[in-house]
C-alpha cells in the first residue's frame, strides 16, 4: 500500500523524507511507477506551496522547481528552452511535468536536464545549498533533500542549439538528445540516453574550443562518443546510437539542429 503525506511547504517535506519515500511534484513520474506496481517506495510526499515561478535578475533566470513545462513555454527570457519543452510529451503532459521533476527521470526521459546540463545551470535545493547540475546529475540516485530552484545563466541568442531525435515525430521518446553550447571559450556539448545520466562529450568539447569551423566541427564530431556509454533498449541498440551520434551533432552544428 502507498500512503500519501502533505506539507505546507518544500523545508518541512524536506525534513520528512526518508527511506522508502518518493516526491510527487507534477506525478508525471510518480504516478507512472505507481501504475506499473513499482514497490521501491511506500510513501509519497506533496508540498502544497512547493517552490516555482520564474524570475530574472543580473546572475540569471531562477526557475522554481515546481514550474512546469507549459509555464516555460510562456516565458520569453526562456526562449532558448522552448524548442526542449515543446517536445516534451503533449499538451496535458507539459502542464503538469515540471523541471524540478525532469531532473529525475530516467533514460529515455529526462531530455530537459540534458540541456541544462549544456547550460551549466545551478541545482538549490530546499536547505539553500546550489551545486553545479553536473555534480548533482552524477549523484542523483544518492541525492537527499529536495530540489527548490534552478539558475540558468542568460544565453545570448542562438548561442545554445538542441536536437531531439526520436522514431515518432513530433514528440516521441527520444533516441537521443543533443544540447550544445557556443559562444564562448567553454563550449558545452551534451548527450541525453548516451550513458545513465545526460553526460557531457568533453573531447568534442575541446574540440570546438577555438571556435566553431568546418575543420573544428569535423574533429568535434570524430570523438563526440568517446567516454560515452549509449543506452541498449527496445528504441535503438547501443551500437545505432553509437554510429548516428556523429552525423547528428555535425548536422546541430551546421544547420542549428531542428526546432
Amino acid at each position: 500500500m502507498v500512503t500519501v503525506s502533505t506539507y505546507q511547504t518544500m523545508s518541512e517535506a524536506a525534513g520528512k523524507l526518508a527511506e522508502g519515500s518518493m516526491y510527487m511534484a507534477g506525478g508525471t513520474i510518480v504516478m507512472r511507477r505507481v501504475n506499473f506496481g513499482d514497490q521501491s517506495f511506500h510513501n509519497i510526499v506533496r508540498v502544497q506551496q512547493p517552490e516555482r515561478g520564474i524570475t530574472v535578475d543580473a546572475q540569471g533566470i531562477k526557475i522554481g522547481a515546481g514550474t512546469t513545462m507549459a509555464e516555460i513555454l510562456a516565458h520569453r527570457d526562456l526562449d532558448f528552452l522552448h524548442p526542449v519543452a515543446r517536445q516534451i510529451g503533449g499538451p496535458a503532459i507539459r502542464n503538469m511535468a515540471t523541471i524540478g521533476g525532469n531532473l529525475f527521470a530516467r533514460n529515455p526521459n529526462g531530455d530537459m536536464a540534458a540541456a541544462l546540463l549544456a547550460l551549466n545551470a545551478q541545482v538549490v535545493m530546499a536547505d539553500g545549498h546550489a551545486s553545479p547540475i553536473e555534480t548533482f546529475l552524477l549523484d542523483r540516485g544518492h541525492a537527499r533533500g529536495l530540489v527548490a530552484s534552478l539558475i540558468v545563466p542568460r544565453v545570448s541568442h542562438g548561442a545554445f542549439k538542441y536536437v531531439k531525435i526520436s522514431r515518432v515525430k513530433p514528440r516521441g521518446v527520444a533516441i537521443m538528445t543533443i544540447s550544445v553550447l557556443l559562444g564562448g571559450s567553454d563550449p558545452r556539448v551534451v548527450f541525453g540516453n548516451m550513458g545513465p545520466t545526460p553526460l557531457r562529450a568533453k573531447p568534442a568539447e575541446r574540440a570546438l574550443a577555438g571556435g566553431v569551423n568546418p575543420s573544428a566541427i569535423e574533429a568535434a564530431c570524430a570523438v563526440c562518443t568517446q567516454g560515452l556509454s549509449p543506452a541498449e533498449d527496445a528504441l535503438a541498440s547501443a551500437w545505432y546510437r553509437t554510429e548516428v551520434a556523429p552525423v547528428h551533432l555535425r548536422r546541430l552544428l551546421t544547420n542549428g539542429g531542428l526546432r
